[in-house]
């Protein structure tokens, strides 16, 4: 197998892990929204994250469906 690609089990598990992730830094985001703390510079980073790893999340999922050329 290429060494740039890994195989479906290693990206099922990577895309597993990273929404995971996603989900905690959106709960959090969520938390720090419900309790009135409004550190913006604390929000953005959190916000910045949470992008980083959906685009990760995206680039995934496109390794693990093929392109089917019509």
């Amino acid at each position: 197998m290429d060494g740039e690609f890994l195989d479906q089990q290693e990206l099922r598990s990577r895309i597993l892990s990273m929404r995971d992730q996603h989900d905690a830094l959106n709960n959090e985001v969520d938390a720090l929204a419900e309790n009135g703390v409004v550190d913006q510079l604390k929000l953005a980073r959190l916000k910045k994250e949470k992008l980083r790893i959906k685009d990760s999340l995206a680039a995934l999922n496109d390794q693990l469906t093929p392109d089917i050329i019509a």
